[in-house]
């Protein structure tokens, strides 16, 4: 007896693979672009040639083609965060996927939402010595949060509705309740490109009505993250009842909005709460920071403080915080995380209550829920709003007698950025130059680093993909950064402001580590790149500048500034030529001067 949903023999053997192929994949972008993905990044080749076929018949989708797989991954990384959606990446067989994988442990590190497209050999092929091919159906392992190999494409459709499904998915799954990277590897047989016009032909009219039986986005949509807490939650969040003594609410790097930082600082002024904010955490930046602490890290150079300000217990929203003082200065404090997704972010293994879900919902039920701390806790606050404010005045006086150096720099781009526009920071010296000097502004900023595995890969890169797809970008760089992503270079005509690179003579970061001193230390650790900058900007028509005063630096951000005002694109190089030894006696001395000099009064 026949199958009624097969053809048969004979119509089979009719049957355009090229079509076949183009048809799975149509269904296929269907059912990511329903989950809200609007951006496919491929790069060039053969057997990715069927989706790309498809991805053309879609006006919605925004194709982005960039040659290296490794830099096209970054910048898929960098639009994923700037648009808050789900960024497909699209490569061909054999090696090219692999070079996603360091933007791949990011973005799962990180939690930002990516789709990755393997285009594959047939199985058939695999582990017989066949070009091209290898094993990749699970190629990221524990990277992802899914893997999927759904086998070669299928006309009929039943099938093709599956597939759509599966784009669904994978776009949904991207997002909630863990954020990360989806893998969907796609085998095709050739030929790659249909020998006939596949549109209105018979097969694409059974397509259309396969795919569009399958449910909308919104009744599709899987459940937010709180609906799967049980298994990890202590309960709903207007239960939460924080503890006695004094504490602290700490927001590490993470997404957070004016409305949570509004929200924040009602619940924590209720609660006579001090709320210390990460520099990725984009609180120290908006109409909201007047209360917010940002001298932490430098706070705790000063033995007194370290003692006075030590809290009993933690609230903490988002990962853990760039400063590594202040991760073992908590060492051993009982910590409450608000954790949207399903992650563990608890390297000093102190969480004992972890609620898995929306931020806000916390902090609005915190901000209507009685008071019930005393006046000893409103002096506790009050010793860290002091304490922040005899600090800040010391950085400020520092900075008025010290040689030019990166805290200027610092303090001086963050005063200039527009409103409503955005610094990538790059790892190592800078993110942590940032954490130092940044202080606070009350015109809102976003602020972006790629601090899920912190590596200084994929930055300009990385700075192309939030400029293409979120607000205008500036950055802020090493040499070596720069040199560590030559091919994002060409990526940076898509870039609408300067990229700020701090030349110090390679990675100066490990002055202030052990390794400094150790025998070849300026070969096998600073590394520094003798490379011309200038030429290398040239290289790809970017506009180069080399300063090296505060009154340079400022004139050319005029310059930067009047040429965005007037065609909304001011991509060039700015290079800070700084001397790395003189830098490291400045932060020194400035150390040395905190730990020893800083007031004691108005601790508890």
């Amino acid at each position: 007896m026949s199958d009624p949903h097969r053809p048969d023999s004979a119509a089979q053997s009719r049957v355009d693979t090229g079509c076949t192929n183009l048809h799975w994949c149509a269904a296929l972008l269907d059912g990511l672009m329903a989950s809200g993905l609007r951006l496919l990044v491929l790069s060039p080749g053969s057997r990715s040639t069927p989706v790309v076929l498809a991805a053309q018949q879609r006006s919605d989708l925004d194709i982005v083609p960039i040659l290296d797989e490794r830099s096209a991954a970054f910048f898929a990384l960098g639009a994923a965060c700037a648009s808050n959606r789900p960024v497909a990446l699209l490569a061909t067989s054999g090696s090219a996927p692999a070079h996603w994988y360091p933007a791949v442990i990011e973005a799962s590190e990180a939690a930002v939402p990516l789709v990755l497209l393997s285009a594959d050999r047939p199985p058939r092929l695999r582990n017989w010595g066949a070009n091209q091919t290898i094993d990749q159906t699970r190629l990221f392992g524990a990277f992802v949060r899914e893997n999927h190999d759904p086998g070669l494409p299928s006309p009929y459709p039943a099938a093709l509705k599956s597939v759509r499904a599966l784009g669904l998915r994978a776009g949904k799954i991207s997002l909630a309740p863990h954020p990360g990277p989806v893998h969907i590897n796609l085998a095709f047989e050739e030929p790659l490109v249909p020998t006939s016009n596949c549109f209105g032909t018979a097969e694409s009219t059974a397509s259309q009505a396969a795919i569009s039986q399958l449910p909308t986005a919104q009744s599709a949509t899987i459940p937010p993250a709180e609906s799967n807490a049980a298994a990890f939650s202590a309960g709903d969040p207007a239960s939460l009842a924080l503890p006695a003594g004094p504490g602290l609410i700490i927001c590490g790097p993470g997404s957070f909005d004016s409305v949570f930082a509004s929200t924040l600082k009602c619940a924590a002024r209720r609660h006579c709460l001090p709320v210390l904010a990460d520099p990725l955490s984009g609180l120290r930046f908006g109409p909201e920071s007047d209360d917010i602490i940002t001298c932490y890290d430098a706070l705790l150079r000063n033995p007194e403080k370290k003692v006075a300000l030590r809290p009993t217990w933690v609230l903490r929203f988002g990962r853990a915080p760039v400063s590594k003082r202040l991760g073992e200065w908590l060492n051993g404090i009982p910590t409450i995380l608000i954790d949207p997704g399903s992650g563990w972010s608890d390297p000093n293994h102190d969480v004992e209550l972890r609620m898995h879900c929306d931020p806000n919902r916390v902090c609005a039920n915190l901000a209507a829920s009685p008071r019930v701390r005393g006046n000893a806790d409103a002096d506790w606050t009050i010793a860290w709003l002091n304490a922040e404010r005899r600090m800040r005045e010391q950085v400020d006086r520092y900075l008025t007698q010290a040689d030019w150096f990166e805290g200027h720099i610092i303090r001086t781009l963050l005063a200039r950025i527009p409103s409503e526009e955005a610094l990538l920071c790059a790892n190592s010296m800078p993110i942590r130059q940032l954490d130092t000097w940044s202080g606070q502004r009350i015109d809102h900023l976003s602020l972006f680093g790629n601090r899920g595995v912190s590596g200084i890969d994929g930055q300009l890169s990385t700075l192309a993909g939030i400029n293409h797809a979120g607000p205008p970008c500036w950055a802020l760089l090493g040499d070596l950064s720069l040199c560590h992503d030559l091919s994002g270079l060409l990526q940076s005509k898509r870039n609408k402001r300067p990229i700020i690179v701090i030349n110090n003579g390679g990675g100066r970061i490990f002055d202030y580590l052990p390794q400094h001193g150790l025998p070849g230390f300026e070969l096998l650790w600073r590394t520094a790149v003798d490379i011309d900058l200038g030429t290398l900007a040239a290289s790809v028509g970017l506009h180069h500048a080399r300063i090296e005063t505060a009154l340079a630096f400022d004139l050319v951000l005029d310059q930067a500034l009047d040429q965005a005002a007037g065609t909304s694109n001011a991509a060039m190089m700015i290079e800070i030529l700084l001397d790395g030894d003189r830098s490291r006696d400045l932060h020194q001395e400035f150390w040395e001067s905190i730990a020893s000099d800083l007031p004691g009064e108005g601790c508890r």
